[in-house]
Protein backbone atom coordinates (compact mmCIF):
# COMPACT_ATOMS: atom_id res chain seq x y z
CA UNK A 1 0.00 0.00 0.00
CA UNK A 2 1.22 3.07 -1.10
CA UNK A 3 0.65 5.95 1.71
CA UNK A 4 2.00 9.11 2.39
CA UNK A 5 2.18 10.15 6.71
CA UNK A 6 3.10 12.58 8.39
CA UNK A 7 2.03 12.35 12.07
CA UNK A 8 -1.40 12.41 12.23
CA UNK A 9 -1.52 12.73 7.89
CA UNK A 10 -2.95 9.22 5.90
CA UNK A 11 -3.36 9.57 2.48
CA UNK A 12 -4.06 6.62 0.20
CA UNK A 13 -4.68 7.04 -3.40
CA UNK A 14 -7.53 5.37 -5.23
CA UNK A 15 -5.00 3.46 -7.23
CA UNK A 16 -2.85 2.25 -4.74
CA UNK A 17 -5.84 0.66 -2.16
CA UNK A 18 -6.08 -3.20 -1.49
CA UNK A 19 -9.16 -4.71 -3.33
CA UNK A 20 -10.54 -7.54 -2.03
CA UNK A 21 -12.87 -8.67 -5.29
CA UNK A 22 -14.61 -11.18 -4.20
CA UNK A 23 -16.12 -9.54 -0.90
CA UNK A 24 -15.90 -6.12 -2.54
CA UNK A 25 -14.14 -4.59 0.17
CA UNK A 26 -11.51 -1.68 -0.90
CA UNK A 27 -8.84 -1.80 2.01
CA UNK A 28 -8.21 2.65 3.30
CA UNK A 29 -6.11 2.71 6.15
CA UNK A 30 -5.76 0.55 9.22
CA UNK A 31 -5.48 0.84 12.79
CA UNK A 32 -1.51 1.15 12.41
CA UNK A 33 -1.54 3.74 9.61
CA UNK A 34 -3.61 6.24 11.74
CA UNK A 35 -2.02 6.38 15.10
CA UNK A 36 -3.72 3.88 16.41
CA UNK A 37 -7.46 6.07 15.53
CA UNK A 38 -9.10 4.47 13.18
CA UNK A 39 -9.69 1.92 10.37
CA UNK A 40 -11.60 2.30 7.07
CA UNK A 41 -12.73 0.85 4.08
CA UNK A 42 -15.23 0.93 1.62
CA UNK A 43 -17.82 -2.28 0.39
CA UNK A 44 -19.59 -2.05 -2.25
CA UNK A 45 -22.59 -4.86 -2.03
CA UNK A 46 -24.55 -6.36 -4.79
CA UNK A 47 -28.65 -6.17 -4.48
CA UNK A 48 -29.56 -8.67 -2.26
CA UNK A 49 -26.15 -9.66 -0.60
CA UNK A 50 -25.57 -9.60 3.07
CA UNK A 51 -23.14 -7.55 3.56
CA UNK A 52 -22.68 -8.56 7.49
CA UNK A 53 -24.63 -10.93 9.86
CA UNK A 54 -25.42 -9.88 13.31
CA UNK A 55 -22.58 -9.20 15.17
CA UNK A 56 -20.91 -6.35 17.87
CA UNK A 57 -17.93 -4.64 18.50
CA UNK A 58 -16.86 -4.01 22.34
CA UNK A 59 -14.51 -1.84 21.70
CA UNK A 60 -15.56 -0.08 18.26
CA UNK A 61 -17.90 2.34 17.17
CA UNK A 62 -19.05 2.13 13.59
CA UNK A 63 -19.51 4.81 11.23
CA UNK A 64 -21.69 4.11 8.00
CA UNK A 65 -21.64 6.84 5.18
CA UNK A 66 -23.70 5.62 2.25
CA UNK A 67 -22.17 6.91 -1.26
CA UNK A 68 -24.54 5.21 -3.60
CA UNK A 69 -27.87 3.21 -2.89
CA UNK A 70 -29.81 2.01 -0.48
CA UNK A 71 -28.78 -0.12 3.03
CA UNK A 72 -30.95 -2.23 5.03
CA UNK A 73 -29.61 -1.71 8.95
CA UNK A 74 -29.99 -3.68 12.20
CA UNK A 75 -29.31 -1.66 15.11
CA UNK A 76 -30.11 -3.27 17.83
CA UNK A 77 -33.69 -4.59 17.45
CA UNK A 78 -34.62 -2.09 14.91
CA UNK A 79 -34.10 -2.38 10.80
CA UNK A 80 -33.11 1.03 9.64
CA UNK A 81 -33.25 1.61 6.29
CA UNK A 82 -30.33 4.10 4.98
CA UNK A 83 -30.01 5.76 1.09
CA UNK A 84 -27.78 7.88 -0.80
CA UNK A 85 -25.65 10.24 1.54
CA UNK A 86 -27.00 9.07 5.13
CA UNK A 87 -24.66 8.86 8.23
CA UNK A 88 -25.20 6.45 11.00
CA UNK A 89 -22.87 5.62 13.91
CA UNK A 90 -23.26 2.53 15.59
CA UNK A 91 -21.82 2.51 19.35
CA UNK A 92 -19.98 -0.30 21.13
CA UNK A 93 -22.19 -3.17 22.01
CA UNK A 94 -24.92 -2.29 19.81
CA UNK A 95 -25.96 -5.60 17.80
CA UNK A 96 -26.20 -4.78 14.03
CA UNK A 97 -26.21 -6.22 10.57
CA UNK A 98 -26.31 -4.78 7.18
CA UNK A 99 -27.47 -5.70 3.55
CA UNK A 100 -28.22 -3.82 -0.02
CA UNK A 101 -32.06 -2.83 0.02
CA UNK A 102 -32.51 -1.58 -3.15
CA UNK A 103 -32.40 -2.59 -6.92
CA UNK A 104 -28.96 -1.68 -7.50
CA UNK A 105 -25.26 -2.06 -5.78
CA UNK A 106 -24.70 -0.29 -3.04
CA UNK A 107 -21.61 1.71 -2.00
CA UNK A 108 -20.82 2.39 1.53
CA UNK A 109 -17.47 3.68 3.57
CA UNK A 110 -16.87 2.61 6.50
CA UNK A 111 -14.67 3.83 9.68
CA UNK A 112 -14.45 2.03 13.19
CA UNK A 113 -12.89 4.23 15.65
CA UNK A 114 -11.30 2.86 18.61
CA UNK A 115 -10.83 -0.47 16.92
CA UNK A 116 -8.43 -2.90 17.20
CA UNK A 117 -6.39 -3.38 13.31
CA UNK A 118 -8.66 -4.92 10.96
CA UNK A 119 -7.46 -5.35 7.30
CA UNK A 120 -6.28 -8.98 8.10
CA UNK A 121 -10.31 -9.92 9.20
CA UNK A 122 -10.67 -8.37 5.68
CA UNK A 123 -8.28 -10.78 3.94
CA UNK A 124 -9.85 -13.59 5.70
CA UNK A 125 -13.64 -12.75 4.95
CA UNK A 126 -12.11 -12.97 1.24
CA UNK A 127 -10.79 -16.01 1.20
CA UNK A 128 -14.00 -17.38 2.74
CA UNK A 129 -15.55 -15.55 -0.19
CA UNK A 130 -13.63 -17.51 -2.51
CA UNK A 131 -14.10 -20.95 -1.13
CA UNK A 132 -10.44 -21.23 0.54
CA UNK A 133 -11.23 -21.14 3.82
CA UNK A 134 -13.92 -22.50 6.69
CA UNK A 135 -16.39 -19.49 7.49
CA UNK A 136 -15.74 -21.63 10.96
CA UNK A 137 -12.82 -19.61 11.07
CA UNK A 138 -13.99 -15.97 11.29
CA UNK A 139 -15.70 -16.97 14.63
CA UNK A 140 -12.05 -18.14 15.70
CA UNK A 141 -11.06 -14.63 15.55
CA UNK A 142 -13.89 -12.44 17.98
CA UNK A 143 -11.21 -11.54 20.01
CA UNK A 144 -8.52 -10.84 17.46
CA UNK A 145 -10.50 -8.58 15.44
CA UNK A 146 -13.44 -7.32 17.91
CA UNK A 147 -16.04 -8.59 15.95
CA UNK A 148 -18.38 -10.63 18.25
CA UNK A 149 -21.44 -12.81 16.01
CA UNK A 150 -25.14 -12.60 17.71
CA UNK A 151 -28.26 -13.80 17.26
CA UNK A 152 -30.55 -11.47 16.19
CA UNK A 153 -34.88 -12.95 15.62
CA UNK A 154 -35.47 -9.30 14.07
CA UNK A 155 -32.76 -9.98 11.20
CA UNK A 156 -33.99 -13.27 10.77
CA UNK A 157 -36.95 -12.33 10.38
CA UNK A 158 -36.64 -9.50 8.16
Amino acid sequence: MSNVQNSSIVLVRATDAEVLSASGVTLFADVPETGGHLTSHRSIFQPGKEGAPPHLHHEASELFFVLTGTLRVLTGDDLITLAQGDFLVVPPNTPHAFEAAGPSATEVLFVLTHAKPRFDYYRLLESVYRGETNPAELAKTSNLYDNHYVESPTWQNR
